[in-house]
């Protein structure tokens, strides 16, 4: 941990040295670098968030919708904090461009749920079915639970493909773990995310526009 040691290094110094008039101390090495970085994330991640919004917004034309998806990254960071305090990785640069990595990868699952379910509601929506709640709640079974099995294997497939790295070795293998550790981490709680809790969010968001319609109608 540079940036922990450097601080109590500091401390230790200005209690011990007295430096005369003149003089100064600079802190360089893996610590600056790590300044530097970390001025550049500042700009780098809520770019990149409002870059992955935009996209979901173009693609679906519904904010509801976007901020549904998106729940789904903050949702990945608690899976990806919890794998980093287990394996004992500190903060680094590897670790924050794992993270920047997950936000795409859980709009990702989250994105393929939407997806299906959009799919469902449509199609029942067409054929005149979706008259009640219950109707609702039959098309999103029929849009997320039957088709557990394509949102397991988008997730499982990346989720192989990074594991290897985790028993990497040799030159570069630290950095490559800290990458992909709150990548893997991440994916696992967005699955959770994806699979259990955006079709209720998406009950209750299509439900309310549903009792609205039938409310109008019988008025």
């Amino acid at each position: 941990d540079y940036e922990g040691y450097v601080e109590k290094a500091k401390e230790v110094i200005s209690e011990r040295l007295d430096l005369p008039p003149g003089y100064f101390l600079e802190w360089a090495g893996q610590y600056e670098y790590l300044q530097r970085v970390r001025n550049k994330l500042k700009i780098m991640i809520p770019l990149t968030l409002a870059l992955i919004f935009l996209l979901l917004y173009i693609n679906f034309r519904s904010v509801i919708e976007t901020i549904i998806i998106l729940l789904s990254v903050p949702f990945a960071l608690v899976g990806s904090i919890w794998l980093l305090y287990l394996l004992n990785y500190n903060l680094s640069v590897a670790v924050w461009v794992g993270m920047i990595a997950l936000a795409g990868l859980a709009a990702q699952t989250g994105v393929m749920m939407i997806i299906y379910l959009d799919a469902e509601h449509d199609r029942w929506k067409s054929e005149g079915k979706l008259r009640s709640l219950e109707d609702l709640k039959e098309l999103i079974i029929e849009g997320a639970v039957k088709r557990v099995r394509p949102k397991m294997m988008t997730v499982m497939s990346t989720t192989m493909g990074l594991l290897p790295l985790m028993w990497s070795i040799g030159t570069g293998a630290d950095m490559m773990k800290r990458i992909a550790a709150p990548m893997i981490g991440g994916l696992i709680t967005s699955t959770v995310l994806t699979l259990v809790i955006i079709p209720v969010v998406y009950l209750i968001w299509k439900g309310r526009g549903l009792e609205v319609n039938n409310n109008n109608k019988k008025v």
